[in-house]
């Protein structure tokens, strides 16, 4: 095969921001006067304090899953910063941020964003979020887009009946800690009937070395509404280890509509560890739309729980592992309710000893009769180094459930090259068209802007990658 250098993994926004001042000088370590001081710092109600230690005590009895421990067997949770508060207030108006953060935010486009097409934004750096924003037609429709500890301070009620009742602190270890340590994240609710058109979004920034970023995100989509989410990840390159922990609740009530995307973009030296789950009611519907490139880990399985008649679930995702990275990601598929639909489509590339790993669940219960799922892993490895494997588990609890898995892994053959570099691309072009096309239907599914955005961030990793 024709010899190239495509590298997907080059990362563009690794700088860090030097001269940002925080609330508190922040101390290593996990024990119960980190969680007691992040509670105290946000004048948190008592039930939710004794969550927090309640959760810290399950986080240490709590085993480490066989497949997260094999992946990262140096992890050390004593040698991570858990809450990092910048001495900053958040703001609504952009020029009321520091100028280090502004800055930040600049460079990555956000400000520009906004503006342009976002129906509201928050920007969370470290362990708060700094800006938010939120139009004020959608307040007027009643729409609830705040930070999530805001929500906890406005809507009380409305926080304390759902957190933790689709993913409870208990699940696994790294929901237990992030329960013990959340922080920032986001809190949408959407009212019956109303339809948020313009995507909402928040983007995540981790700026120190050894810094753990928890956010914890709750959309809550009445009867009959409709919601696009959209979240971007960043952080600067370090030589030791960062951890993105998060936790992401999606309550879909009966004939509601949720689009999730995940546009992620870590540093190649952060371990992302998030649990996903959508509870999806009679004739919802639940979308999953992941883009992974970067991190050093990522182990992420997107869930939908369809506990209604006639309700749906998708998830769509594509990573990338270059050198030293491992994508473990995949989707989970409770089929809980009689005649319920899910699709699966997991697209891969893998290069320079890359890994990447498929590890997905379709589950079909009894009493759950006429339901349909389709699971489709495709593969791509562009050398001899990388690897891709396939975990796909299916329980069928029904006769009568119709339930298909396909898998492919291919390579790049010589004759596609040498036919497009017939028609005048250069090979450096000929390969970024192969690897678009590759991950087209996962692309196609974005609002525009951001197939434009996430097209350009795969042109931008193989510009000079051709030697």
């Amino acid at each position: 095969m024709t010899s190239f250098d495509l590298d997907l993994s080059k990362y563009n926004l690794g700088w860090s921001d030097t001269g940002v001042e925080y609330a508190f000088t922040p101390a290593k370590g996990l024990n119960d006067g980190v969680v007691d001081q992040i509670s105290w710092w946000k004048g948190e109600p008592q039930w939710m304090s004794d969550l927090r230690r309640r959760s810290l005590r399950l986080f240490d009895r709590k085993p480490m899953a066989e497949w997260f421990a094999v992946n990262m067997p140096d992890i050390d949770f004593q040698d991570i910063y858990y809450y990092l508060r910048p001495a900053t207030d958040q703001v609504s108006e952009w020029d009321d941020l520091p100028e280090q953060m502004k800055a930040t935010y600049e460079k990555l486009g956000i400000p520009e964003a906004e503006r342009k097409y976002l129906a509201g934004v928050t920007a969370q750096y470290e362990s708060e979020v700094v800006f938010h924003r939120n139009r004020e037609d959608l307040e007027k429709q009643g729409i609830l887009f705040c930070d999530m500890d805001t929500a906890l301070r406005e809507y009380p009620e409305l926080v304390k009946q759902y957190f933790g009742a689709i993913i409870p602190p208990g699940d696994n270890k790294f929901s237990a800690l992030n329960t013990a340590v959340w922080s920032g994240g986001s809190f949408v609710y959407v009212p019956p009937g109303v339809n948020c058109e313009m995507p909402l979004q928040a983007y995540f920034r981790i700026n120190s070395e050894n810094a753990g970023q928890f956010e914890r995100t709750l959309i809550i989509a009445d009867e009959g509404s409709q919601v696009h989410y959209i979240e971007g990840c960043s952080a600067p390159v370090y030589t030791n280890d960062s951890l993105h922990s998060a936790v992401v609740e999606i309550v879909v009530k009966p004939s509601a509509r949720v689009t999730y995307t995940t546009i992620q973009n870590w540093s190649p030296n952060v371990y992302n560890l998030v649990t996903k789950r959508a509870r999806v009611e009679a004739e919802g519907h639940m979308e999953w739309i992941d883009g992974n490139i970067g991190s050093k880990l990522t182990m992420k399985y997107p869930s939908v729980y369809l506990v209604g008649p006639k309700a749906t679930g998708e998830v769509l995702s594509v990573a990338y592992a270059g050198a030293g990275q491992h994508q473990d990601a995949g989707a989970k598929m409770v089929h809980a309710a009689p005649e319920t639909t899910s699709k699966i489509v997991s697209k891969s590339i893998s290069k320079d000893g890359g890994i990447t790993t498929y590890r997905g669940l379709v589950r079909v219960e009894e009493g759950a009769y006429g339901c349909k799922s389709h699971v489709q892993c495709d593969a791509l490895i562009l050398d001899e180094d990388s690897e891709s494997r396939t975990f796909p588990y299916m329980e069928v609890g029904e006769r009568d459930a119709q339930v298909g898995h396909e898998a492919t892994v291919s390579k790049i053959a010589d004759e596609q090259l040498f036919y497009l570099m017939s028609r005048g691309l250069s090979q450096e072009q000929a390969m970024g068209m192969v690897v678009n096309g590759f991950i087209e239907p996962i692309t196609r599914t974005l609002p525009m802007e951001y197939a434009v955005e996430w097209s350009r961030l795969i042109e931008l990793q193989m510009e000079g990658s051709v030697g």
